[in-house]
């Protein structure tokens, strides 16, 4: 089959690999009709680089129809469409009963120090081949895909991976208070989706910052008001300005690792690409190699007492943090990998009632897989526009 591979720093190729097979009696067969590119699979060509292996098989927000099924699965058959979380849980085990997939105990890499397996995402989350491919291996048939019908284009059910349930938690664990304010920092596929569900749930006051000309247009589209600069100086002034100068009563930080404006860190990323990987690696499981300026400007706006909610990556073992000025304000902190099944039963039914969060264009660009690389070299550098692309093998 092709696939999307790994090369490289800014380098990914589309290659022939082993059709995957059915390994265990539990596992499915998904050929795969629609796959994403997000942002985080930025993060494996550039500072998460020393933690991945040439040829390996990128993607983790696939969906398409099961061509396969092992001897014990009951739950999906031939020719069922589904979804694939990125995360890979078991459904069963007591971390996934309290929904908390993301941790799963059956997947849980315990050499490695962190939790749930991934699809396509480095060497720390299991090395498990991702779905930018024609076919893609799925374990645990019975609990982990989610079945969608048919009847409406992958465009509506596709995002159920990842982009839909990272926002949506991040929202809930925004926890903003009837009547408040949000601020959600960046406005790529995340943020984006953030606001979109942020209004959905009648959060009042949503507001945004970014720079870039289409992504603004699109929040101001539906209502989200954007400060239109990432410097932490104008932002925090704006904002405290719309609120009576406490500042939001939450932040979402949807940015991550790679945010502008930390030049230190921005010069231990680019070590990367010069310090031998085995050495690289070490240093950041030991290390703080971040850029907090996102996270920075989430501490200096939020309004005492408020809470700020991380979907954005960080990958650094030692980031710096005002923990004082942290725990002057009271802030409340919550993140973390989303749990894909804990939302699934909240926003499925948006999905099949209507369109309400604007899926159905939320992709900017939908192209074949062949031509992935020039996809994702556009995003990357944000390009003709690219904010959200769908693959199509």
């Amino acid at each position: 089959m092709r696939a999307v591979t790994w090369h490289g720093r800014a380098d990914v190729r589309v290659d022939t690999v082993p059709d995957p097979a059915i390994q265990d009696p539990t596992d499915v067969v998904v050929e795969v009709t629609s796959s994403g590119i997000c942002g985080s699979d930025l993060h494996l060509i550039e500072v998460m680089a020393p933690f991945m292996s040439v040829g390996d098989v990128m993607g983790h927000e696939p969906m398409g129809v099961v061509r396969e099924v092992g001897r014990d699965v009951t739950a999906v058959r031939p020719g069922d469409r589904v979804v694939v979380p990125f995360n890979i849980s078991c459904g069963t085990c007591w971390m996934c009963s309290q929904g908390l997939q993301s941790q799963c105990e059956t997947t849980q890499n315990r050499e490695q120090g962190y939790g749930a397996s991934l699809f396509g995402y480095t060497k720390l989350y299991g090395q498990v081949p991702g779905g930018q491919a024609e076919y893609l291996r799925v374990p645990f048939g019975n609990t982990l895909p989610v079945t969608v019908p048919d009847g409406l284009p992958d465009d509506r059910f596709v995002y159920l991976s990842d982009v839909l349930p990272t926002a949506w938690q991040a929202v809930q664990y925004a926890a903003t208070p009837p009547g408040g304010t949000l601020l959600v920092l960046g406005l790529g596929p995340i943020g984006d989706m953030c606001t979109r569900i942020a209004h959905h749930l009648g959060i009042e006051h949503v507001w945004a910052s970014d720079v870039v000309p289409e992504r603004i247009a699109r929040a101001v589209g539906r209502g989200t008001d954007v400060i239109r600069s990432t410097d932490q100086a104008q932002v925090v002034g704006e904002i405290r300005e719309a609120t009576a100068g406490r500042g939001p009563d939450a932040v979402i930080d949807a940015v991550g690792m790679e945010a502008h404006g930390s030049p230190v860190a921005a010069i231990a990323q680019k070590a990367s690409a010069i310090v031998p990987d085995a050495i690289m690696e070490k240093v950041m499981q030991v290390a703080g190699v971040d850029r907090l300026a996102a996270l920075n400007t989430a501490i200096e706006a939020v309004r005492r007492g408020g809470t700020i909610s991380l979907s954005g990556v960080y990958g650094g073992a030692s980031d710096p943090m005002p923990l004082n000025k942290m725990f002057d304000k009271q802030i409340q902190l919550r993140m973390g990998q989303a749990n894909v099944w804990r939302w699934v039963p909240d926003i499925l039914p948006i999905l099949t009632e209507g369109d309400p969060l604007g899926v159905d264009d939320f992709a900017t660009h939908r192209v074949p897989l062949e031509q992935a690389p020039q996809a994702y070299a556009d995003f990357r550098e944000k390009k003709d526009g690219a904010v959200k692309v769908l693959l199509q093998p």
